[in-house]
């Protein structure tokens, strides 16, 4: 029974060493820059809705644009994050406020440029990527969940 306790002991800080290596291994990519982000994604679109390079032209800076807000929004939400601050209901109202209407006016854009096939195709691409980030997003709970019960369980068996 000691040998049986001793080696998942073994085994659970073996794997809890590997996992920290490899948030450290991931967090050591350099990030791409905004122009770089914006024509690789001009490309992919290119490619899934088969843009002519007029409408790639009217797309870029758009896109550059869009890549430059969501990378200064989330540089604001990280410091929020390190400072431990709490958000206000207001404060979120607004941003998603923000958000929703920054999308709306991409849509209408996207509307404009490209035409009526390629809008549509590119509606149904964005409602996949939706629903991969709520599933995404969905998963990451869940690991959390198991992980703090985990905790948990660690704790009480201590104590």
């Amino acid at each position: 029974m000691k040998k049986l306790a001793s080696l998942l002991i073994l085994v659970f800080a073996f794997s809890l060493t590997t996992h920290a290596q490899q948030k450290r291994k991931r967090k050591q990519k350099e990030k791409l820059t905004v122009e770089q982000q914006a024509t690789l994604a001009v490309k992919k679109m290119a490619l899934e809705l088969e843009l002519t390079d007029a409408q790639q032209r009217k797309l870029t800076p758009i896109i550059t644009k869009q890549i430059s807000e969501r990378r200064e929004q989330g540089d604001k939400m990280r410091k929020a994050r390190e400072e431990k601050k709490k958000i206000e209901a207001t404060d979120r109202y607004k941003r998603a406020n923000e958000m929703l209407d920054k999308r709306l006016a991409f849509q209408k854009e996207m509307k404009s440029i490209l035409n009526a096939e390629q809008f549509e195709k590119f509606k149904k691409l964005s409602k996949k990527r939706e629903m991969g980030k709520k599933r995404g997003m969905k998963m990451k709970k869940m690991k959390k969940m198991k992980e703090l019960k985990e905790k948990k369980k660690e704790e009480n068996e201590d104590n």
